[in-house]
């Protein structure tokens, strides 16, 4: 009996729409090479079989039950990397707009009476549960970011990712500015490595892969209102996707420790 030496993945889903698992599938259907190097041991989306022995552990959704904090330190238990799957569990995504309400008021809003027997409480990053060693950003992700993130894994280094803005990209693509056009755009402040999709179709930047590191976000915020957009427009037009990061800046810059 031959003993597969391949480096065995897992893949795995929480609170998300699971499209970021959709788009690994499409582009493992054209990277048959991939296929050949790994052994896929656990995907829901994919596979009826599971194994529970897996080196790599691809995570995709936001943390949102306390059920999923034990299901969470059990994968992190058994895997050697565990890699946060587009923005629901790297940023807790668009899950995470529920964080500005009480978790009791958003229960008895979506179950009606019969909410406080459900288990769940707000939408997290999964790295606010448990040490995670890379992520790979978006809504849903890049299918060639996924390629050459799971290349470099299996060259036992950690995927490199952009850490500048969105707008550079968009100055390469020659875009004419959104805000020139009245339309605010988180571009600025929103990590590259997109291509700046949205911006060049005409639609503004949401931040769906994250902020750089050190945004000048008091910048933005100046420039969004002298553009028109009302005071707070900055925190409005992010909390599709930033909610939980802005929540803890928030916290950050009150004390909280």
């Amino acid at each position: 009996m031959t003993v597969s030496t391949k480096p065995k993945v897992a893949f795995f889903d929480f609170t998300g729409c699971e499209g970021c698992q959709l788009t690994v599938i499409d582009a493992l259907q054209t990277h048959a090479d991939l296929l050949s190097a790994v052994e896929i041991v656990q995907f829901r989306e994919a596979m009826s079989e599971r194994d529970e022995d897996y080196q790599i552990a691809f995570i995709e959704g936001s943390c949102s039950r306390t059920s999923d904090e034990a299901r969470l330190k059990a994968i992190r238990e058994q895997a050697q990397i565990v890699v946060a799957l587009g923005a629901c569990a790297h940023l807790g995504g668009v899950n995470a707009l529920r964080n500005w309400q009480s978790s009791d008021d958003v229960r008895r809003y979506v179950y009606g009476q019969g909410g406080k027997l459900y288990d769940s409480h707000k939408a997290l990053p999964i790295q606010a549960i448990i040490r995670v060693e890379c992520f790979i950003p978006g809504c849903p992700i890049d299918r060639n970011e996924f390629v050459n993130a799971l290349k470099a894994l299996l060259q036992h280094r950690l995927p490199r990712l952009p850490d500048y803005p969105v707008c550079a990209e968009c100055k390469l693509n020659e875009n004419e500015c959104l805000f020139m056009r009245g339309i605010p755009c988180l571009g600025s402040v929103t990590r590259a490595g997109c291509g700046a999709i949205c911006p060049s179709f005409g639609a503004c930047c949401e931040g769906c892969r994250g902020l750089v590191s050190d945004p000048n976000i008091g910048w933005l915020r100046a420039v969004a209102v002298e553009h028109g957009l009302r005071e707070g427009g900055f925190e409005a037009a992010s909390r599709l996707f930033l909610s939980h990061e802005l929540m803890e800046s928030e916290g950050d810059r009150h004390g909280k420790h």
